[in-house]
């Protein structure tokens, strides 16, 4: 399965494209301005997106009183990272474990937590990973580099319309030292989907 590599040729990122394709298309046609457009993208770079899983992600690696709490609620768990306090609405964390990895996908469409993510990868979308994810979960991670132990079991979560999910990968090997924002910079949008782990900048461990 090809559909999730990043797109080549092009100094800019996937969410730059994507941006610049609807503001072409919807200020063109006058849905929209300019300036509304602005303020959509500067939230989701700001106040939402993958900053604020990637910090309860962090936070977890350090706290067991809030890695109990995310797990048990974190729809309320993650909002204390947020602006306002009004994002992860009906989210659910899970974690892996040396015997479990999890790993997200919705099935049906294309259900996932924007505010606590950013926005979605093209390939969470594609109906290659919709479909195989669920029959084939050990050969999707394979693809995206991902080599799992046999004795590992992986778990598949269907993201619905009630129920969205946040992977918190295990804390990788070598970062006792590392502070909070120092955690916090390893976790990105894919494992918190699940598709890939967090290493440290030296590389994996």
């Amino acid at each position: 399965m090809a559909t999730h590599d990043e797109p080549t040729g092009s100094s800019l990122s996937d969410l730059d494209l994507r941006v610049r394709a609807l503001e072409t298309v919807l200020t063109q046609k006058n849905y929209v301005t300019s300036e509304a457009l602005d303020a959509i993208v500067e939230a989701h770079e700001t106040r939402i997106g993958p900053h604020i899983g990637a910090r309860a992600v962090a936070r977890a690696w350090v706290s067991a009183d809030y890695r109990e709490a995310l797990l048990a609620d974190a729809t309320t768990a993650v909002a204390e990272f947020a602006d306002d306090g009004h994002v992860g609405e009906l989210l659910t964390a899970v974690e892996n474990t040396p015997e479990v990895h999890n790993v997200v996908v919705c099935t049906l469409c294309s259900c996932y937590p924007w505010d606590v993510l950013g926005l979605p990868p093209t390939w969470y979308k594609s109906f290659a990973y919709r479909s195989r994810t669920v029959k084939q979960p050990r050969a999707v991670l394979a693809e995206f580099g991902l080599q799992l132990e046999p004795n590992v079991e992986v778990r598949v979560w269907d993201s619905t319309a009630e129920t969205r999910y946040l992977v918190v990968p295990m804390r990788p090997a070598g970062t006792e030292d590392f502070d909070e924002a120092q955690l916090a910079a390893l976790v990105d949008r894919d494992s918190m989907i699940g598709v890939r782990v967090p290493t440290p900048p030296c590389g994996p461990s």
